[in-house]
């Protein structure tokens, strides 16, 4: 019986490992649906971003100023900030959405 019950709890931490692996996986797939992805139009680099207090990815939204003028940003989805898009090459980079 003892025999039995070790081999049960092999197969029940294995299960719990798979289990755990399995939503590291689907975080992982859905951060990088959501995530902002800047590149620059010019040199092709590219820059992904997350929010230093929550680690979650920031996402890309447009602030309209009181003049009517939009600002492309990359924002917190937990409400922690957000932040100008990033520039390169003397240029905002672009996001598409």
């Amino acid at each position: 019986i003892i025999y039995l019950l070790g081999e049960l709890i092999k197969i029940i931490v294995v299960f719990l490992i798979f289990q755990i692996h399995s939503v590291s996986i689907l975080f992982n797939l859905i951060g990088e649906i959501t995530m902002a992805t800047y590149e620059c139009d010019q040199c092709g680099m590219a820059v992904n971003a997350t929010c230093a207090k929550c680690d979650t990815p920031l996402v890309d939204d447009v602030l309209v100023l009181d003049d009517g003028n939009k600002v492309q940003i990359s924002k917190c989805q937990n409400g922690h900030g957000k932040i100008k898009s990033p520039m390169c090459c003397g240029n905002d980079m672009s996001c598409p959405v």
